[in-house]
């Protein structure tokens, strides 16, 4: 991924880095599902496509007994991923002034 990623991130590749280090920094060491990314695009949103794809994979979390993990770019959406059983764990400062993320845990079903 990272070649693609390098090419896409162009003269802003350092700053790419900096996100992947912070995030890796604080990734949880218990094995997981990493839920990195998750959306739909704006002309399908409010169909419940999202919630579908999210539900798909925690289910099969909860069949595994296995949690998820992800982190949320947005505030706003932290409330939606909290209704399907997301708490959040800490917030990450991404460096040299970037936005807050919010590291967001769920435990099995």
């Amino acid at each position: 991924m990272w070649p693609r990623l390098a090419v896409a991130l162009g003269s802003h590749l350092r700053a790419g880095i900096a996100v992947s280090a912070a995030l890796e920094a604080v990734h949880p060491a218990e094995p997981h599902w990493y839920l990195s990314t998750l959306g739909s695009a704006s002309h399908s949103r409010g169909g419940g496509f999202g919630a579908a794809l999210l539900r798909s994979r925690l289910d099969r979390c909860d069949a595994t007994h296995a949690p998820a993990y992800l982190e949320s770019s947005k505030e706003v959406n932290i409330g939606y991923y909290e209704r399907f059983g997301f708490e959040v764990t800490r917030e990450i400062a991404i460096p040299r002034g970037g936005p807050t993320l919010w590291a967001m845990w769920r435990n099995p079903r």
